[in-house]
């Protein structure tokens, strides 16, 4: 399932799973254009990882909240690596509260980035995946999408619309050859879960049947997979990759 060749652009990459999505597809050959907001240092250590795994990436930045600065990243992936074959759509916020508190501002901006930037970053790079040998679509969700959780009413409901935005895509795309799947990780090792104590995360991991919490590489390898022409015959799926948690 390498990569050679193939130019992927993953936004909010500069840590925790856009991160770890671009280094592993770098490290499988993947021309990868790393996006971020402000993590600016973070993007560019992630570029250096990749060039010294053998691959080859630049640091974008660009609020995927803004039309003008996203279609300035596809300029600076076009000028640096050609047209763009993979979009990994994972730049997201969270702002939770209990409902009965959450403002009308809070709802806005995390639909504004997990939808809004969704949108932004897919109708942008859309011609590229459509006229790409087996373009791909991906879109990192969340089990929260499926479940709901307590105090993420805005992020839940955010994540879930991915599900159908995926599908539509899917079918939209798929006389032309590409593929567009979702991803909906559930708790996942990254600096945000290190914050949580540790008898709300023993807790967590009690609810999941496999024991763990999901590592960066077992989401970074599920996208991999999706974005190689391996998958060719699979569109508009939603993989969980939760433990079980979801049983």
């Amino acid at each position: 399932m390498h990569m050679d060749g193939r130019t992927c652009v993953i936004t909010g990459a500069g840590r925790g799973i856009g991160r770890g999505i671009a280094e592993h597809l770098g490290r499988e050959g993947a021309n990868v254009v790393v996006n971020y907001r402000s993590s600016a240092e973070s993007a560019e250590s992630a570029c250096e990882e990749i060039r010294r795994e053998g691959g080859d990436a630049i640091a974008s930045q660009a609020d995927v909240t803004d039309m003008v600065e996203v279609e300035a990243m596809r300029e600076e992936a076009h000028d640096a690596f050609g047209s763009v074959d993979v979009l990994v759509n994972n730049a997201g916020i969270t702002k939770d509260t209990r409902f009965v508190k959450m403002s009308r501002e809070d709802w806005d901006k995390v639909m504004d980035v997990n939808l809004g930037g969704m949108f932004n970053c897919t109708k942008t790079f859309y011609d590229d995946i459509w006229e790409a040998t087996e373009g791909r679509l991906i879109n990192i969700s969340s089990i929260v999408g499926k479940q709901g959780n307590f105090g993420q009413a805005n992020y839940a409901a955010a994540k879930a619309g991915m599900f159908g935005f995926t599908r539509t895509i899917a079918i939209e795309l798929a006389s032309g050859g590409s593929t567009a799947n979702c991803v909906a990780p559930g708790f996942t090792r990254t600096d945000m879960l290190e914050s949580v104590p540790e008898d709300v995360k023993e807790r967590i991991v009690s609810q999941i049947p496999l024991g763990r919490f999901a590592e960066i590489e077992d989401i970074a390898a599920i996208v991999r997979f999706l974005a190689s022409e391996e998958s060719s015959y699979i569109t508009g799926e939603v993989i969980d990759a939760n433990g079980g948690m979801d049983l």
